[in-house]
């Protein structure tokens, strides 16, 4: 049973200004229901401090909802999300004591480092480079352009949806 990281990575998602994963992803990766879950962590309520975990309000549960184009209409649940910070992930392993829960709690607790590094890498080449534009500033206007460019992520491609008409 492996885990892979480009995996989990999609599912860390940015609310309140941190990086969180839903009650709902985490179930799908330890292979239980999400009200299996949240069971578990209400029974060890007092683990779970509002650092470690928080429950998305309307509002943001709508924001989620608008970036990922899903719809209400149909099913959904009856309560709000729990978003898990990395720390909250790290507890649920001392309350979900399955072989499963241990094997993605560490290839989660991977997955939140990797991040850290590309963000921490990405944040001193990005002050590097306007420590050389301020000091070269309209001499190299271009290069640093360039550079910003190639900086940026690429675009995701998407498959397009609906019938194609080969004429």
């Amino acid at each position: 049973m492996v885990i892979i990281e480009e995996r989990i990575t999609p599912l860390i998602l940015l609310l309140r200004e941190q990086k969180v994963i839903l009650d709902a992803d985490l179930a799908k990766l330890y292979e239980v229901e999400t009200k299996n879950l949240n069971k578990a962590v209400q029974r060890n309520w007092e683990r779970f401090p509002s650092d470690f975990m928080f429950q998305l309000t309307n509002q943001e549960v709508a924001a989620l909802r608008f970036q990922f184009g899903t719809s209400n209409e149909q099913g959904g649940r009856r309560y709000l999300p729990f978003a898990f910070t990395e720390q909250g992930v790290a507890m649920l392993s001392s309350v979900l004591r399955s072989p499963r829960a241990i094997q993605v709690n560490i290839e989660i607790m991977r997955a939140f480092v990797h991040i850290r590094k590309m963000l921490i890498s990405h944040k001193d080449l990005s002050e590097k480079i306007e420590k050389l534009e301020r000091k070269y500033d309209t001499q190299f206007k271009v290069v640093f352009d360039a550079l910003r460019a190639l900086m940026e992520p690429p675009p995701v491609k998407r498959r397009k949806i609906g019938f194609l008409n080969n004429d």
